[in-house]
């Protein structure tokens, strides 16, 4: 695996995009980061450090709004536009997965089909503000119109399994809460949850883009 970083032009200033490349890459997966973190989050850490030894190249997109130091996201809208633009500078000869945690899940999810993707990876996908259920965003899930897995802790208060359809393809970390940090006498520790979460984000990567040929 090799590492490299750089810096690419926006609509909205300067992004960043973090590439751990996979020696023989079979699929490459675009990550977007949430409203209120960045690239370094645990689960996106956790996926950069191990799917690249599996064939899969992972490309971590900070966002102008983080590059610049700021603390609010933006609108979806200039989200959406950021991660375009990112991915536009990319020179990908393998299968697309685009793919993000809750705020950067929605948006792959809504640009997934604009940038050529094959699958979206939705993690910690936010299907509501916590406490207030009805303002659903299921409807964003709905449009992607590609395959899609959704990885979600057991505790998410924006989003817990139970309350998405019975159609929706979803991993589930046990104890896991919207930040995958499970509770100090959970059934595993968070440790185990990434582990988890890598596990079944290179089950699906592999049936999704591979086939039954198991990389690496």
């Amino acid at each position: 695996m090799t590492l490299s970083e750089r810096v690419v032009d926006t609509p909205h200033g300067p992004a960043r995009l973090v590439t751990h490349r996979a020696p023989r890459p079979l699929g490459t997966l675009l990550l977007g980061h949430g409203a209120g973190g960045g690239v370094d989050a645990r689960d996106l850490l956790a996926l950069a450090t191990h799917l690249p030894r599996h064939g899969f190249t992972v490309v971590r997109v900070e966002q102008p709004w983080r590059v610049a130091g700021k603390r609010i996201a933006p609108a979806p809208r200039i989200l959406d536009e950021g991660l375009v633009a990112a991915s536009d500078k990319l020179r990908v000869r393998t299968p697309l997965i685009v793919g993000g945690r809750s705020a950067g899940a929605r948006s792959a999810l809504r640009c997934g089909r604009r940038l050529g993707a094959v699958a979206c990876l939705a993690l910690a996908f936010p299907l509501h503000p916590p406490g207030k259920p009805e303002k659903s965003r299921l409807d964003e899930l709905r449009g992607a119109r590609l395959p899609t897995l959704v990885v979600q802790g057991e505790r998410d208060t924006m989003g817990r399994p139970e309350e998405f359809p019975g159609d929706v393809e979803m991993a589930v970390i046990p104890g896991a809460d919207h930040g995958f940090l499970t509770a100090a006498r959970g059934p595993i520790d968070t440790d185990e949850a990434m582990d988890l979460l890598v596990e079944c984000t290179l089950e699906w990567l592999v049936r999704e883009v591979t086939g039954n040929n198991r990389p690496g």
